[in-house]
């Protein structure tokens, strides 16, 4: 497994790595297949792994599953939905929550403490000032620093104007950014990666397969179902499926060797839930990053919608024929 740096951190982190949503109970196979998964990772060279509070039990599921793990790895947690009610702005909740995140996972440090979701205030009103994005959060992260109980903070979020506007206020050493980095999404290429390369941010891609909508081929979807989406949407995925069969890689080995294309991307997130995804994911990740025609001929697909339709859902329902359009998920 190779490494890369992670920005400012000086972090040397596994290109590929571990996302905790999906060894939670919401990946739905039972502990004793999501801690071999998470020791397989490990075996094979991983050693970054990001998990959150808003994830199900992975704080759990991780801190039970790495207990005893002797070999050094790089963890990083979020702030964000603890304690019920959540208060963004409660500074003593908010430490709380980190005081469960070190319990649950069974340290005394966190390498780095993202705030989660910090670019939708609909969601959590994090900011004081939306000018200079600073609000009692700001406070907490900087005293945990201070205290050495973090060593790094971050940004983990799922949108990308807002995203780069807090980028840009170089206050954080890391971004995370989620639904908006693939074959087919690519927002956050164009916007998020510059911005965080100027602050020398670490810059980390969540959901390279976009939450199994690129996992695998969903013919009969892009032929016949799939209501949801749009003409030009359609279009595109029968480019990339033809383009697929061109070369003969495997969608899920084409998306991730393409994030890891750009050298302004330190890690990969994968959701593997297996041993069995673990193995293909990082036998991908090794056949290193695509030759300079693949990369522009996905370019030329990807342009034919470069940014999202109105209406288009962030978790895109392929495979699930039913619904019929956005408010019916």
């Amino acid at each position: 497994m190779k490494n890369r740096i992670l920005g400012r951190t000086g972090l040397n982190v596994s290109e590929l790595s571990l996302g905790g949503l999906f060894v939670s109970s919401f990946g739905g196979r039972g502990f004793d297949e999501a801690s071999k998964a998470i020791h397989r990772a490990l075996d094979l060279g991983v050693n970054y792994i990001d998990t959150a509070p808003g994830y199900a039990d992975s704080e759990t599921v991780l801190g039970k599953a790495l207990h005893g793990v002797k070999k050094p790895y790089i963890l990083s947690t979020k702030l964000g939905g603890r304690p019920q009610p959540f208060n963004p702005k409660d500074k003593d909740g908010l430490r709380k929550s980190v005081d469960e995140s070190l319990r649950l996972l069974g340290r005394d440090q966190i390498d780095i403490l993202m705030i989660h979701e910090p670019d939708r205030p609909g969601q959590y009103d994090w900011w004081d000032d939306y000018e200079r994005f600073i609000g009692p959060v700001s406070e907490v992260l900087a005293d945990l620093k201070r205290q050495g109980i973090i060593k790094f903070t971050g940004l983990g979020g799922t949108t990308v104007y807002e995203m780069t506007r807090i980028i840009e206020t170089g206050q954080f050493d890391v971004v995370l950014t989620a639904f908006n980095y693939s074959l087919l999404w690519q927002e956050a290429r164009r916007f998020v990666v510059p911005a965080a390369r100027k602050q020398k941010m670490g810059v980390i891609v969540g959901s390279p397969l976009h939450q199994g909508a690129l996992a695998r081929r969903y013919d009969d979807d892009i032929s016949s179902g799939a209501l949801w989406m749009s003409t030009l949407r359609r279009e595109q995925f029968k480019k990339l499926y033809a383009f697929l069969d061109e070369t003969g890689i495997p969608l899920a080995e084409m998306c991730i060797r393409f994030v890891l294309s750009n050298p302004d991307v330190s890690a990969v997130l994968m959701g593997a839930r297996s041993v069995e995804e673990v193995e293909q994911n990082v036998a991908a990740a090794e056949k290193g990053p695509l030759p300079a025609d693949v990369l522009a001929r996905l370019q030329e697909i990807a342009d034919m919608l470069p940014f999202r339709p109105y209406g288009e859902p962030a978790w895109v329902p392929m495979g699930s024929k039913g619904y019929k359009g956005p408010g019916m998920l």
